[in-house]
């Protein structure tokens, strides 16, 4: 990963730390030489403090990179995770899918390391490095003819507990930040002219990749026990959680409503580790007009998508067990609006470089929304 930069200020001046490393293969591919690859860097670092967003042809390349960010760089969980002792919550009482995926995830505690080991990590600080495949959109019906486009990038997460963490990730030059606070949610892009989306505070999908055992394990200790399915020649259970109707109205907003979101575990009989993680959402969003309104004539359009997440390389840090690399795989289908069905396949490989427990200094202030939503709340 390549942590330094020309000097924006000054070409002649040191080299400045990049806030978010970048693949050595992106830096690669900026020029045939050394020389040519740090100017083009340097133009790459200036137009991203310049005004250049307001070209159609750039902001039509944002808007796509925006897109595959938010689907798959940076997507989150619809359920607000506690931080609790999953071993010692009841068994008795429950019913036998309950109780089975309670003792299953007892299982899973033990093989990423022990509650001691889960008590033991107060924060962590993660880099890594992500490589994004996606088709373009074509009648659902349809097969892909293989055009497809690759992004490379990387990112930076830091975390304190469940609902304190901050993410920045840039691939191919669109850089997205999100994060929660404790107290609300926020997403946003290096385009200034992007509105700050936020919500209620909710952990980012990429914790639950095998990287934050504590909240998987708390996410899934209330979940039910469907039945068991083979996973590359493993044999798992499988955990099923359902999103409930306060959660999906909290995160629905004035032009979209959530209708469904659930999410499945699947952990292996032989390891107990997490092997797979699923989740399946239907949005239905008003359809607008040339005024920008929302329209009442019931031409929704509906946005299903579907994402698998396969773990693997597990190692351990510090005494416990995190996932260092895998595949997560998106698709989406786009109906309504008195359209033909569309549909859209996104693959995102990614890898983790380096990843830090208990990093010191860590506070509050270090998750602080933007200004402009501070303003907006005032």
């Amino acid at each position: 990963m390549r942590r330094l930069c020309p000097n924006i200020d000054r070409e002649d001046g040191l080299e400045t730390v990049l806030e978010v490393p970048i693949p050595e293969e992106m830096f690669t591919s900026m020029g045939s030489n050394v020389g040519l690859r740090m100017q083009n860097m340097l133009t790459w670092m200036k137009a991203q403090t310049s005004d250049k967003w307001s070209s159609p042809i750039v902001a039509a390349r944002f808007n796509e990179l925006r897109f595959l960010l938010y689907l798959v760089g940076s997507p989150l969980i619809p359920l607000q995770v506690q931080v609790v002792n999953p071993v010692h919550r009841p068994i008795r009482d429950s019913s036998i899918e309950a109780s089975t995926a309670k003792y299953i995830i007892q299982q899973y505690t033990a093989a990423i390391g022990g509650q001691a080991a889960m008590n033991s990590v107060s924060s962590m600080c993660v880099t890594g490095q992500v490589k994004i495949n996606a088709s373009d959109f074509y009648q659902g019906e349809e097969t892909i003819d293989g055009k497809s486009t690759q992004e490379v990038g990387g990112f930076v997460l830091w975390q304190k507990n469940p609902d304190l963490w901050s993410l920045e990730i840039i691939v191919s030059g669109c850089k997205v930040i999100c994060g929660s606070n404790g107290n609300l949610s926020w997403r946003h892009s290096s385009n200034q002219q992007t509105p700050i989306s936020k919500g209620p505070p909710r952990p980012l999908r990429r914790f639950l990749q095998g990287l934050d055992p504590r909240s998987t394990a708390n996410m899934f200790i209330d979940a039910m026990c469907i039945g068991e399915k083979i996973i590359n020649d493993e044999d798992c259970f499988i955990l099923k959680l359902e999103t409930g109707p306060a959660a999906r109205e909290a995160q629905s907003g004035p032009n979209y409503e959530i209708i469904h979101h659930t999410i499945w575990g699947y952990f292996s009989q032989r390891s107990g580790l997490l092997i797979q993680l699923e989740d399946s959402k239907l949005l239905s969003m008003k359809s607008t007009k040339s005024n920008s309104k929302p329209s009442d004539d019931g031409d929704d359009v509906f946005w299903e998508t579907s994402t698998e997440s396969v773990m693997d390389d597990y190692r351990y840090v510090d005494g416990v067990n995190v996932a260092h690399r895998g595949r997560t795989s998106v698709t989406v289908f786009r109906y309504g609006e008195q359209s033909s069905n569309h549909k859209r396949e996104i693959e995102e490989n990614w890898r983790l470089e380096e990843v830090y427990f208990n990093v010191c200094g860590l506070s509050l202030d270090d998750f602080l929304p933007p200004p402009e939503l501070c303003e907006g709340e005032a």
